[in-house]
Order: C-alpha cells, then structure tokens, then sequence
C-alpha cells in the first residue's frame, strides 16, 4: 500500500493543454475515483500516473518514490502499479489461472499460490481452469482485478472499468469490486464519466473538468455540498431555482427556502430532485404546480412539474408503487435547505 500523491500536474498533447496544474492525493489503502465527462483529462491523468505519458510539469509521487518529476520518468514496469483496463484484456488462449499468473513476475508463474488467492479474493476461487469465452463480462472484470492484484502493486489504476458491461450488471460488480478492493487494502484509483459508479465505489470523487480538478471530496460532500454549480450539475439532476437570498433565506419560485453556506444578493438556489415532494392540489403547505410529464424508472419516477415563476419545468424524484402520478394540479413541497451559488461578479 502506499498513498498517491499528484502535484501541480501540467500535460499538453499535440497543441492542446490536456491537464493543468493538477493536485491529487489518494491515501494508502483507499479508493479515489476521477469523473469528468469526455474529453475532460481523466484517462490522460491516469496514464500519466501510470508513466505511459510524460508529463510537462509538476510531480507524480507513489509512496516515497517520485516516479515522475523534473528530470525523472520511470518506466510503466518500474512503478509498482498494476492497470485494468476498460474491457479486461484478457488472453483468450490462456486459462483463468493462466491469464492470472501472468501479471506475476516470470519466476513466480508456475504453481504459484498467489492465484488461488487472488481469485478468492475477488470471489472467483475454483475458476483457475475456465477459459475466458466461458466467463460472463463481469467475471471476465474480476478476473482482469485479479490478474492485477496478483503482484501486490501499490497502486491499482482502473480505466472504465465497468463501462463495457450491461447495465444489468454494473452494480453487482461494482459492489464486488469494491468489496475485493478492500480486502486486498489495495489503494486505487479509479477514472469513470459514470456519477453513480464513482460515488458507490470510491471513498473520495475527485471531479475533473477543463483540465483542473474542481473539487475532491467523499462521495457526500460532492453530492450535497458542491462547490461549484457546474459540479452540481455534473454529480445527478439538479433542480435550479433563481433566487434573491439574504440572511441565509432565498426568494424562489417554490417560496422562501432556508439556504446553506454564505452567500447573498442573486444568483441560483441548487436542489436535488428528492428535496422535492409532490402534494395533493388541495394541500395546506407547498407551492401550487401542475404534472406536465415524467420518466417511470420501476424503483422510482422523476416527474415534471411546471411552477408559475420558474423558467422550465422542476425534476421531482417520487418513489413509485408501480403508478406514476397522473398529469394535473398538484403543490411541491421541499425538504431540507437549498443550497445558494451567487451570481458571477
């Protein structure tokens, strides 16, 4: 195990500046997953850290060692680190224990106990003779973890690596790769454009846009808390409500709401859609609003409702028992404070 630690990291590919001046630490035997959405950085930064890019400036540290600073590039091989990559990579003509054994040093191949181990641990133990074309997508993952747990690197780099999966799947292997992860105290990181999957598995979600870390965090405090509206909109669905606060009360459309942090005079009061709560028409308490449309999710429901003063219809987050809540006149409800992003000077 051993803490990552990025520093002031600048990388520039071609003509284009691709990260800039990027600060990063993930603590031994933790998870931190980098989202941002496409073109953002995130992969350039995990390739750096993996030292198949050589940065313009700034320090890449695992543990004690700079692996890459002024005037010093170690080698991928020479790093102690150990890559999944988006869709496994493994070898079709080798078996599971095969394929596994090969992220061992040469010498230790060969009826090494650490196979055995290393698919326990990722919930795979009695697979070793399987053939790759025999294993689901998500089996194929864990045994591409275990093939990089194998060596006990110090530090585990994970690309996408639940992108290539059903959506039926995702969140069990997520949850056993997680759950591998912390067995193994392995310290990871983790680049996703998935919010869900970065605040499931990972403890800190360093939030990567325009090249520059923006906030870095536990998965809480990114979602309640955002430091940035633009954060806000990237980590699930906002409700947005332009507002006039003073004295931590904002004048909204859905009323005077009660606002956390500092901060008065215009700007956006940010709400998340289960903050909302949908009303009979006939309500003493709410705002009144009308269902103009929504999305049925089995678990759950997001419902528009139109609000006099707001610009575009407000996303409400309604658990369902199987019936969406019918087009008409209803009163929202809120819950909890908003939370206020001034106006730009």
């Amino acid at each position: 195990m051993s803490t990552l630690t990025v520093r002031g990291l600048d990388v520039t590919l071609g003509d284009h500046p691709v990260l800039r001046g990027v600060d990063l630490e993930v603590p031994s035997g933790t998870v931190a997953a980098v989202l941002g959405p496409s073109g953002c950085g995130k992969t350039t930064l995990l390739r750096a850290v993996a030292g198949f890019v050589r940065p313009d400036a700034g320090e890449v540290r695992i543990g004690d060692v700079v692996v890459s600073g002024p005037g010093r590039h170690l080698a991928p091989e020479r790093r102690g680190t150990a890559l999944v990559p988006q869709e496994g990579a493994l070898f079709p003509h080798l078996s599971v224990g095969e394929n596994v054994a090969f992220g061992l040093p040469r010498g230790r191949r060969r009826r090494s106990p650490r196979v055995g181990e290393v698919l326990a641990l990722v919930g795979l133990a009695g697979f070793e003779e399987r053939r790759p074309d025999e294993l689901s997508g998500g089996q194929q993952q864990r045994v591409a973890l275990a093939r990089a747990l194998a060596p006990d690197p110090s530090l585990v780099l994970l690309d996408e690596p639940f992108s290539a999966l059903d959506a039926s799947l995702r969140e069990s292997v997520r949850a056993q790769v997680r759950e591998a992860l912390e067995r193994s105290r392995a310290t990871a990181l983790v680049v996703t454009h998935d919010q869900d999957e970065a605040l499931s598995v990972a403890d800190t979600v360093a939030v990567l846009d325009g090249g520059r870390i923006q906030m870095h965090d536990t998965p809480q405090a990114v979602y309640r808390s955002p430091v940035a509206l633009g954060v806000a909109r990237f980590v699930g669905q906002v409700v947005e409500l332009p507002a006039a606060v003073a004295g931590g009360v904002a004048a909204t459309a859905l009323g005077r709401l009660a606002v956390a942090g500092p901060g008065s005079g215009s700007g956006v009061v940010m709400l998340r859609p289960e903050q909302l709560r949908l009303l009979p028409a006939d309500a003493a308490e709410g705002t009144p609003g009308e269902v103009v449309g929504g999305e049925y999710f089995g678990h759950d429901a997001l419902v528009r409702v139109r609000v006099g003063g707001a610009a575009a219809p407000l996303v409400v987050q309604v658990r369902t028992v199987g019936v969406v809540p019918e087009r008409g006149a209803v009163r929202v409800g809120v819950s909890g404070p908003g939370h206020f992003f001034p106006d730009e000077a």
